[in-house]
């Protein structure tokens, strides 16, 4: 995940997605888990050290070391992104209250837990050349194991319209830390029926 996007709009970090892949292998399984879990280190040093942390000193003690569910390779499935003739702007709400016009580059297609699904992946408004897909979802767990407004996911482009979306990787707005960031709400297409398991969980929790 790239820190330096995060930092002030939660809207376009950067996730390693590169090719359509089911997960890891048995025998890479520990290696993934050990690389997710180096990730989460690296983004706890972050959010308790670097100037451009979201989260509140004072706050820093009761929410640190960010909560997790276990890495799950399950949970990093292949995906294919089916691209929208147009691209339809829509206002997207947001926690403080405002709108994000967005744009809707397509959807991907995928199946979770035996279940085919589907997320849109957005950016914003007037962008020419895209470099990352925001793909904000909401789940069964969300405002109860997960924080209310959703997590998020973000994928770099690919040239073979392929990806693996590795839910592992799903992480809170900013605004779960600090009310004072504007963060985008998941429109209804992007609720997912199901539980997923498997990224940051609600702050604190």
């Amino acid at each position: 995940m790239s820190l330096t996007v995060l930092r002030r709009l939660p809207l376009l970090a950067l996730v390693a997605v590169i090719a359509c892949s089911s997960g890891p292998s048995p025998d890479g399984e520990g290696d993934y888990v050990a690389n997710v879990t180096a990730e989460r280190q690296k983004k706890d040093a972050f959010m308790r050290e670097d100037p451009q942390s979201p989260i509140p000193v004072i706050r820093r003690d009761l929410l640190l070391p960010l909560k997790y569910y276990p890495a799950d390779p399950s949970y990093s499935v292949p995906a294919s992104l089916k691209l929208a003739n147009e691209r339809p702007a829509f206002e997207m709400p947001t926690s403080t209250g405002t709108v994000r016009k967005m744009e809707r580059v397509g959807v991907l297609e995928f199946t979770l837990q035996g279940q085919p699904m589907s997320l849109g992946a957005f950016v914003e408004e007037g962008t020419q050349e895209v470099l990352e897909l925001f793909v904000p979802f909401a789940d069964m767990t969300t405002g109860t194991e997960t924080y209310p407004a959703g997590r998020y996911l973000d994928l770099r482009p690919t040239g073979t319209g392929f990806y693996t979306i590795d839910f592992n990787k799903a992480y809170n707005p900013y605004c779960a830390y600090n009310s004072t960031y504007e963060c985008p709400f998941p429109p209804p297409s992007n609720r997912l029926k199901l539980a997923v398991r498997a990224g940051e969980k609600v702050p604190g929790a």
